[in-house]
């Protein structure tokens, strides 16, 4: 009985192993999986790869286009003011009392460049450490606590960003 069971065991590892052709239809189907996954990798890197070239060309795209900005808006703003310039060439050439009433009109023009970029003086009645600097300070019973008494400096915002603090005088 015992022999008949040795006899049995090599023949299950034989119904075990699968046969020649199995074996090689198994491995050229692995081998076209590896191709189709090989192929599919290639395919990923190149669309990687031209990903990282768009992306590359939008950075340097970009970079140049806040540039350009930057300079065509400094170049009107400039352009702009040309006409405050040439005014106090004028006022200067002219001499005499008319030096008086062109300086009137230059800074009446230039207040209105001003008002046209959107950029307007400050007139608060009461101290905001973020849009004032206090450089004087009195005691006056006259004057409400934190009250802006005197204004040396104007100071001027855009919309509502400070672009100078003024400096002022301020009572306790």
């Amino acid at each position: 009985m015992q022999e008949q069971e040795n006899i049995k065991e090599p023949i299950k590892e034989a119904e075990k192993k699968p046969s020649k052709s199995k074996t090689d239809k198994k491995v050229l189907e692995l081998k076209a999986k590896i191709e189709e996954l090989e192929a599919s990798l290639n395919n990923e890197k190149d669309n990687y790869l031209r990903l990282c070239a768009e992306y590359d060309n939008f950075r340097k795209r970009t970079a140049k286009e806040k540039t350009d900005i930057y300079a065509n808006a400094t170049s009107k703003a400039v352009e702009d003011m040309l006409p405050v310039i040439d005014n106090f060439e004028r006022a200067v050439a002219s001499g005499g009392e008319s030096i008086d009433e062109g300086l009137r009109l230059i800074y009446s023009q230039f207040c209105e460049y001003l008002e046209k970029l959107g950029v307007k003086a400050m007139d608060d009645i009461k101290f905001d450490p973020t849009r004032h600097i206090a450089v004087m300070h009195i005691e006056d019973e006259n004057y409400e606590d934190s009250q802006i008494v005197e204004v040396f400096q104007k100071g001027y915002t855009l919309g509502d960003k400070v672009i100078r603090p003024a400096c002022v005088k301020v009572a306790n």
